[in-house]
């Protein structure tokens, strides 16, 4: 009896230290949260006051109630969900096969240091020419579907994936290998136990950069041929110069980054758990 209420009484004592330790932290997210809706909120004030003003046109850059009017009628039409949705799934499927075959030959790269030699030119110049004009290629190829927008999403994230995580292996702690090697590591040893882990952040950076690329793909597939997706919604809109429907899509787009860059994020502290205790030491963005 007396051991389990010592036992609930350091758990009580954990529980106070964790939460003195987070409060703090809560209220320095909300402090911030707070500050950024109002700076939205301001700038939205802002800009509604100058349309009504006449300073800027309504019709060149739209107006905050315009847009807002138009949202509730694209989501009353359900013609934002169909949209976002299809967005979504082509950014998603596009991010994911790019950056996990371009990380995983980027990493293989490390076993052999002939064959990279060998390719570094070609991956080099592939990865010089704006990744966009490959789209009316990709279009030819795989049509006007889904799959197109879905190989332009994973073309604009493979080669940036590729090279992030080829660096970053060859850039492996080189004193700790030779230690391991010593040691009588094998190269399989070698690879999972060092090049793989010290690779992790650096893939993982990349993965965030690759997610607006990935929406980038998809949103360019889009303008060139499409019947659905915010690219087509925009497009559309821009081309009957409706400037708050465009803001609409634009708005929407901001949304679905912003969540993907959340999720990522989510994935990087379960996998990196030391990391974030390292930044936590300097500043969060």
């Amino acid at each position: 009896m007396e051991e389990a209420l010592a036992r609930q009484s350091n758990d009580a004592e954990k529980l106070k230290q964790s939460a003195k330790f987070l409060t703090p932290q809560l209220k320095a997210t909300a402090s911030t949260l707070s500050i950024q809706l109002g700076m939205v909120f301001a700038f939205l004030l802002i800009w509604q006051f100058v349309v009504e003003r006449g300073w800027i046109s309504a019709f060149l850059a739209g107006s905050p109630a315009g847009i807002f009017s138009k949202l509730l009628e694209a989501v009353h039409n359900g013609s934002l969900w169909d949209n976002a949705k299809a967005t979504v799934i082509e950014a998603i499927a596009g991010f994911l096969i790019g950056s996990l075959l371009g990380s995983l030959l980027g990493l293989s790269l490390w076993y052999s240091s002939f064959f990279a030699r060998v390719v570094e030119p070609f991956i080099v110049a592939i990865n010089s020419v704006p990744k966009i004009a490959f789209a009316p290629i990709v279009i030819l190829w795989f049509g006007t579907g889904m799959v197109s927008k879905i190989m332009l999403a994973t073309s604009m994230t493979f080669i940036i994936a590729l090279i992030a995580a080829y660096e970053a292996a060859k850039n492996a702690d080189r004193d700790l290998q030779s230690l391991m090697l010593a040691l009588g590591s094998t190269k399989h040893q070698l690879f999972f136990k060092v090049v793989v882990p010290y690779s992790l952040p650096a893939i993982i950076a990349t993965f965030r950069i690759n997610i607006g690329f990935g929406l980038v793909g998809a949103v360019v597939g889009e303008f060139i041929s499409s019947s659905h997706g915010l690219g087509h919604m925009i497009f559309t809109a821009s081309s009957f110069y409706d400037l708050d429907t465009v803001w609409v899509g634009l708005f929407t787009l901001m949304l679905v980054g912003f969540i993907l860059y959340y999720v990522v994020d989510r994935v990087e502290r379960r996998l990196l758990p030391w990391k974030q205790a390292d930044s936590g030491q300097r500043f969060r963005v």
